[in-house]
């Protein structure tokens, strides 16, 4: 991922100093299990040093990466780096040492995507009775509040976090079955005391490699986490239309929103977590295609993983980070919603006297209508009142066939906001 995109706490786990020390780490613990080495060995295989500089310059010549880092740590040993990768093949160590960078990315997404969930519902109970409309296909359709419109985010970023957690657990499993799988060189009581050190689980059958459906899930789940993030920052980017201007992200001071116009500020940040989710739907899709290898292994997942995983892992935590930051900083109008309620003149409590027309007022000797005349009733005034911008509350009033209902219970925005403590307070069987 390019250094743009890359936080440093995420992007020290993918740099070639991490690989090899986790490659390292694989080798020494191999080597402390194995029954061959002296504790002289032991000592010298474990003062043992390597640089990424040495490494590359070994493999100009291997033309093998695991290969050349074996040589140049061997030779650092001197005569006990004979032990150093014993009985092993590569896979066991690229794919084990792949587990470890793998489960420390994963504390680190993970814990940004608690995060995520956790400022959403914050926000959301600060704004549970900020009366808003709802939309559905971009048009208006009844009130409901700021509030229960983020509780639904925070779930949805609740469950991508649980997801998420899964997802890198069972990819935290390493293998040191040897060449294609049958421990022909080792055993599996070495592999498990191996593993032990490393605190992995062992996968039951490797092959020669980690079956890749593993790395597949983990992918998908984070496709789906930047789905999520998406899913809220396209929102965001709609309420920031001028012609909306119900929220917008913040603005900081000193920040220009283009180079020629001094007034704009753009949804710039939202826009780029919406690109780079459509990013990590392809590693997604990159990873599935891994998933079919040939017989015991072969390497066209190798090409792809060194490019997706990392990628993948930094995107996600810059972009949780990015919606961390816009949903805290919100700047929410709420002036503007209240207006927003207005523009359709009343059409949007078109139900409340669908319903009311229905029901009738026997104490009042309103008698009750057939669901279909109510409706066309109510369709013609909604829509009467939205063309000619006449408030519906006066059409209805003007209107014989609605005599009698009762128009104050009609237009109470109250019965649109009366659960909204209900709702919202759903956060909290959720732990958020």
């Amino acid at each position: 991922m390019i250094p743009r995109y890359t936080r440093p706490e995420i992007g020290a786990v993918w740099t070639d100093q991490a690989k090899l020390d986790a490659w390292r780490d694989v080798e020494v613990a191999a080597c402390e299990e194995m029954e061959g080495p002296t504790p002289d060995d032991l000592q010298a295989i474990r003062a043992a040093t390597f640089t990424v500089e040495a490494v590359q310059e070994r493999e100009r010549v291997t033309d093998h990466d695991v290969a050349a880092f074996v040589d140049v740590l061997s030779a650092s040993a001197g005569p006990s780096g004979r032990w150093i990768h014993y009985g092993l093949t590569s896979s066991d160590v690229l794919d084990t040492a792949l587990a470890i960078q793998l489960r420390k990315a994963g504390a680190i997404v993970v814990a940004g995507a608690q995060e995520v969930a956790e400022t959403l519902a914050a926000k959301a109970r600060e704004h549970v009775h900020t009366v808003c409309v709802g939309r559905t296909h971009g048009v208006h359709a009844e009130p409901t509040t700021f509030g229960i419109k983020l509780a639904g985010f925070a779930l949805e970023a609740d469950r991508n976090a649980q997801r998420l957690a899964e997802a890198f657990d069972q990819v935290a499993v390493g293998a040191l079955s040897g060449a294609v799988g049958t421990y022909a060189a080792t055993s599996p009581e070495f592999e498990a005391r191996v593993l032990a050190r490393l605190e992995l689980q062992a996968e039951p059958v490797s092959t020669q490699v980690i079956p890749r459906d593993r790395h597949a899930q983990l992918l998908q789940a984070i496709s789906l986490a930047g789905a999520g993030l998406e899913r809220l920052a396209t929102e965001i980017r709609h309420l920031q239309r001028t012609e909306v201007r119900e929220a917008e992200e913040p603005f900081r001071a000193g920040q220009k929103g283009s180079s020629a116009m001094p007034h704009k500020r753009n949804p710039i940040t939202t826009e780029r977590i919406t690109g780079l989710a459509r990013v990590l739907r392809g590693y997604a899709q990159a990873g599935v295609e891994n998933v079919a290898l040939w017989h015991e292994r072969d390497i066209s997942h190798s090409g792809a993983e060194r490019v997706i995983l990392p990628d993948a892992t930094i995107a996600l935590d810059y972009m949780q980070s990015l919606a961390v930051r816009v949903v805290g900083g919100l700047v929410v109008h709420e002036d503007r919603m209240r207006e927003n309620l207005d523009i359709t003149s009343g059409a949007l409590f078109s139900q409340r006297l669908l319903l009311a027309l229905i029901e009738g007022d026997a104490a009042n000797g309103r008698a009750p209508m057939v669901r279909d005349d109510a409706y066309r009733i109510a369709q013609e005034l909604a829509q009467r009142a939205w063309d000619t911008r006449t408030p519906l509350r006066q059409l209805a009033a003007a209107d014989e066939r609605c005599a009698g209902v009762d128009l104050d219970a009609v237009f109470d925005l109250g019965h649109y906001t009366r659960y909204a403590d209900v709702i919202v307070g759903r956060l909290a069987d959720a732990g958020l």
